[in-house]
């Protein structure tokens, strides 16, 4: 089962769905992973009810970081603010569906992190990321 997560890592970093730029948008926040360097811009669009109607990222990273915020985007829509809020680590490990190391980890977590900053309107999150 690990090599179809693995195939699909290696598509979603080859041709992500939703790489891109929203403009307008309705929020958005940027932050890179200083321990290597990936680079991720989470970009949305909410209707009346608070519901995400489109979601895009942009960026620069390792495929995992790469494939995490594809794959993220892509559960996002159609999902209530509150509810994306209140997601946790577990929604995008299970997404990618492999183990990782600490330091992947970091890696995998990015898009959200930044997707949930953008969110609260704040910077730096990542310690209470890391708890839930």
């Amino acid at each position: 089962m690990d090599d179809f997560y693995r195939v699909l890592i290696v598509e979603r970093y080859k041709n992500p769905a939703y790489k891109g730029i929203l403009d307008p948008h309705d929020f958005s926040y940027e932050d890179e992973n200083p321990l290597c360097g990936d680079q991720i811009r989470v970009d949305l669009r909410v209707d009346n009810e608070n519901v995400i109607t489109e979601a895009m990222f942009s960026g620069h990273g390792c495929a995992i970081s790469q494939a995490s915020a594809d794959l993220l985007m892509e559960t996002v829509i159609g999902k209530p603010l509150d509810e994306v809020k209140n997601m946790t680590k577990e929604t995008v490990l299970d997404l990618l569906g492999i183990e990782l190391g600490p330091v992947r980890l970091k890696c995998a977590l990015l898009s959200l992190k930044v997707l949930k900053a953008g969110l609260y309107g704040i910077g730096n999150i990542e310690e209470e990321l890391m708890e839930i």
